[in-house]
């Protein structure tokens, strides 16, 4: 178990992990070894995700979620195969965890007096302004 809250845990058998070829640093060894990682979990079908957090992040996953309703997680920052899949399993957990907070509700609030008389002075200035840029008269 993944644990992303203390209410919150996701099953490992629940992320599948392969392992790819990266590019960047590491020379003729990156041409042989698969270290990069691509970790896919199921959004849309996560037996372990409330409803409510599953929305959240949705919209929060962007352009790593597929048609499907998964999260793509490519990680090849590390050289390693071990340090790649701790890291892609991180950035799971901690997109998990913002999905998990819930937003706050906004507050409608109405403009004060003095606001109200700053916004009509600085149109009287400006109408003003303009007004001395028409054409002179004789």
């Amino acid at each position: 178990m993944i644990r992303i809250t203390p209410q919150l845990a996701i099953d490992e058998r629940e992320i599948g992990l392969q392992f790819i070829r990266a590019s960047g640093p590491g020379g003729q060894n990156v041409n042989k070894v698969s270290s990069a990682v691509q970790l896919r979990f199921d959004v849309a079908h996560s037996p372990s995700l409330p409803e409510d957090v599953r929305t959240r992040l949705l919209r929060l996953a962007g352009s790593r979620l597929t048609t499907e309703g998964e999260v793509v997680i490519e990680a090849k920052r590390f050289r390693t195969q071990e340090r790649n899949r701790q890291d892609a399993i991180a950035r799971l957990v901690e997109l998990i965890r913002r999905a998990t907070e819930k937003p706050k509700p906004r507050v409608a609030t109405r403009p004060t007096l003095a606001s109200k008389k700053r916004r009509l002075e600085s149109k009287k200035q400006r109408a003003e302004t303009k007004r001395g840029r028409g054409a002179v008269s004789e």
